[in-house]
């Protein structure tokens, strides 16, 4: 009897990752993992139990590397602040072939099959959630270094954030002109700096004045 074929899980289930996230879980068959994996669909079967399973796990990869990416960039940041600045600014300098030009696969994810595998969808959410956490925690860190009010909501804040994450993104999906989305990734990276606190006697531009409140706990 032939000995079964070995495999790197972790790089398995990288390129699952890639086909899901760009084909979706619904159209994504068992043709393609054979493919794209290079596996046989028992071999496949034994491995990761499930197509569902198989994508959960995926999900939880894709989670892991994105926020492993950010918390790393972070880390080399000057400031909290000009770090998640500078995180915003990236996407405008993403390679043609960059998988951050499509849409969020957790996003994706929810358009795909929120009404056809609740479950898919909701691990989805919380995945989304782990991603807020990272973004609130590095709010967390621009106040404890002085760049916020005692008082700012870090998940309000965290939210919005995601939410301009998002929408560069989904500019780099439809490919949208690159000095477009360089515009708009500069004016949202600016909105961020902006709600960076003035030394004592400082007169804060009127751009952080308007934001100030927001950015502040109810």
């Amino acid at each position: 009897m032939s000995r079964p074929m070995q495999y790197d899980r972790e790089e398995a289930l990288g390129k699952a990752m890639l086909i899901f996230w760009q084909k979706g879980y619904h159209a994504t068959s068992l043709k393609d993992l054979e493919k794209g994996l290079n596996m046989k669909p028992g071999s496949i079967y034994c491995a990761f139990s499930s197509k569902e399973n198989l994508y959960l796990l995926a999900l939880d990869l894709y989670v892991r590397r994105s926020v492993a990416r950010f918390q790393a960039h972070m880390e080399q940041a000057s400031s909290p602040l000009t770090g998640l600045a500078e995180h915003l600014r990236g996407f405008a300098r993403e390679g043609i072939d960059d998988g951050a030009r499509q849409v969020c696969m957790l996003t994706k994810t929810l358009v795909d099959v929120t009404s056809t595998a609740p479950d898919i969808a909701a691990q989805a959410k919380i995945h989304l959630m782990q991603i807020r956490q990272a973004f609130a925690d590095a709010f967390a860190s621009a106040k404890a270094a002085g760049e916020l009010p005692v008082d700012a909501d870090c998940m309000h804040l965290a939210r919005r954030f995601q939410g301009a994450v998002t929408a560069l993104r989904f500019e780099l999906h439809l490919d949208t002109d690159q000095t477009d989305i360089a515009a708009l990734a500069e004016d949202l990276a600016r909105e961020v700096e902006a709600m960076r606190l003035s030394p004592p006697g400082t007169q804060l531009p009127l751009c952080a004045k308007h934001l100030a409140p927001s950015i502040r706990k109810e």
